[in-house]
């Protein structure tokens, strides 16, 4: 990963794909990491994304990209969970992004069950942007080393994330296993709860 001296800039964009009973289990989409220019991911301006928010649900109008041929997959969400920070007179400053990109998110079977599946996708990217503004907020600023800090929390973030993005796919089945996908709807319920004092990061 690069990393710019002035003005770091960190992007994480996942492509997760939901898929209905019977078929065979679908491998998670590949994740990368990448640095633009500007936060916002693939160059997307602010009427292609859509911030986190509480009473902001997804819907299948925000799913824009045509369906593409991924094995048995009937949907897919591409999230995205980025900082930017810089140092000015020793004071450190940063800023989080969480967003559901509408240009690369699309629906082949659009049932309300389905919706909600991908839903959690977008909910597990902010719950990580919650432990990243957590992580950040008790970071002590090192002159000497914050660039390799910053950059180490980033990463361990991430792993995290990519975790439990690959678990809620891999213990649902995709959405096929509905008692277990229903157990995740409770899960991440409550951890989004038990998060909320990191809602408001910058």
């Amino acid at each position: 990963m690069k990393r710019f001296h002035l003005l770091p800039l960190l992007l994480l964009t996942a492509n997760f794909s939901g898929t209905p009973a019977p078929a065979k289990p679908q491998l998670p989409v590949p994740v990368t990491v990448t640095v633009p220019e500007k936060i916002l991911p693939g160059g997307e301006d602010e009427n292609e994304v859509i911030p986190w928010q509480p009473e902001r649900k997804l819907g299948w109008e925000d799913f824009l990209c045509a369906p593409q041929k991924q094995g048995d997959a009937v949907a897919s969400t591409s999230t995205s969970l980025g900082i930017s920070y810089q140092v000015k007179d020793g004071d450190l400053t940063f800023h989080i992004s969480c967003h559901f990109s509408k240009k690369k998110s699309w629906g082949l079977l659009r049932t309300d069950y389905i919706l909600a599946h991908e839903q959690v996708h977008f909910d597990i990217t902010e719950l990580h942007a919650r432990k990243l503004y957590e992580a950040l907020s008790n970071y002590q600023f090192n002159p000497e080393t914050f660039k390799k800090d910053i950059a180490a929390i980033y990463e361990q973030i991430v792993k995290e994330k990519e975790d439990m993005q690959e678990a809620y796919d891999g213990e649902t089945d995709h959405s096929r296993r509905k008692s277990i996908q229903y157990e995740w709807f409770d899960k991440v319920d409550k951890m989004l709860a038990q998060t909320a004092a990191y809602a408001a990061y910058p």
